[in-house]
């Protein structure tokens, strides 16, 4: 079965550097756009960032963009999300995510992974 399991939360103070790492199995790279979203609390559900390798193309929320970076390593079946600048309302879990399609939104999700906890203090 597909497995994605995030790894790399912790707390960190605001303007600091994080990088999470998704592990993931059961599925090809080449056949999703593999990313992620995050849930604040008491906040809905929403979209960061996915990659897809067909195109070689990544998409960012506006809220991240220039802040955050996506990356893979295919050999390795891994994907990074370098979280830069850091501020206090990025604090959530973020969940790594995959699905068919380069979007953002949770119908475009068909698998998720359990989540990491970010907390960023101020």
């Amino acid at each position: 079965d597909v497995q994605l399991q995030a790894s790399g939360g912790g707390l960190v103070q605001a303007g600091e550097s994080l990088r999470l790492s998704c592990a993931a199995s059961g599925f090809s790279f080449e056949h999703y756009c593999v990313g992620w979203f995050r849930q604040a609390p008491g906040k809905e559900r929403e979209g960061i960032s996915c990659f897809s390798s067909s195109g070689n193309s990544s998409i960012y929320a506006d809220s991240v963009k220039g802040r955050f970076t996506i990356s893979i390593d295919n050999a390795k079946k891994m994907v990074y999300l370098q979280m830069n600048m850091l501020k206090p309302e990025d604090t959530g879990v973020y969940y790594c995510t995959a699905g068919p399609f380069l979007g953002l939104l949770l119908s475009d999700v068909d698998y998720w992974g359990q989540g990491t906890l970010v907390t960023v203090s101020s």
